[in-house]
């Protein structure tokens, strides 16, 4: 089920749902998704679904990793991304192939050492980790031309509005019930925000989980 066959055709699916960065589909092609995901849930890792990954959390739809990735990367290269709510690492991984730095923050502790284990193993040196609430962005390492979410607020942090460059992209689900994927933009002038498209992500909580 991890075999090249399989991976290919995952990229054709993201092809036919409209996925056109040609960077994007080749390093989706060439992370092994499978290691991120405990044992049992390997043998899914090629299909185009949000898999369990414990603690009530999810890796990401191929789909929409690959969908918020192309948005982020839309109007230029990235050189400082911040990444709320890791998860697993797959996104960050990704991410790290593709972008200068990786910030990479996650409340969830458990899930955190295993991400920093299986970044390591892919020797993806250009990501930092950290433990900490996602809502409240990286104090310290601001601006960030890139931030990008996993997990869904109410409303969009003014924390993480604050730690947006001028030029850069916020990519994030927003809403409760219904959700839809925002791109916020920062100008001189202020933000812009285009909607995207509907999504299901698991809610942004506050706090921290050891």
């Amino acid at each position: 089920m991890t075999s090249q066959r399989t991976r290919e055709r995952l990229i054709q699916r993201l092809v036919d749902q409209g996925i056109s960065n040609m960077a994007v589909l080749d390093v989706i092609r060439t992370t092994p998704r499978h290691l991120f995901l405990d044992e049992a849930m390997a043998h899914r890792a090629y299909e185009d679904t949000a898999l369990p990954i414990g603690f009530n959390q999810t890796l990401s739809q191929p789909y929409i990793v690959a969908r918020m990735t192309e948005l982020l990367l839309a109007s230029g290269p990235r050189q400082r991304v911040l990444e709320i709510g890791s998860g697993s690492g797959y996104q960050t991984a990704v991410l790290a192939q593709l972008v200068g730095e990786v910030y990479a923050m996650e409340r969830i502790k458990p899930l955190l050492d295993k991400s920093r284990q299986r970044l390591r193993k892919l020797k993806l040196r250009n990501v930092q980790l950290r433990h900490a609430d996602g809502g409240l962005g990286w104090d310290g390492q601001g601006d960030f031309d890139g931030i990008l979410s996993a997990a869904s607020p109410a409303t969009i942090p003014h924390e993480l509005l604050a730690q947006l460059a001028v030029g850069g992209r916020l990519v994030m689900p927003v809403g409760e019930d219904r959700q839809q994927l925002h791109v916020v933009t920062r100008t001189d002038q202020g933000f812009e925000t285009d909607i995207v498209e509907p999504v299901r992500f698991v809610p942004l909580r506050p706090g921290t989980v050891r």
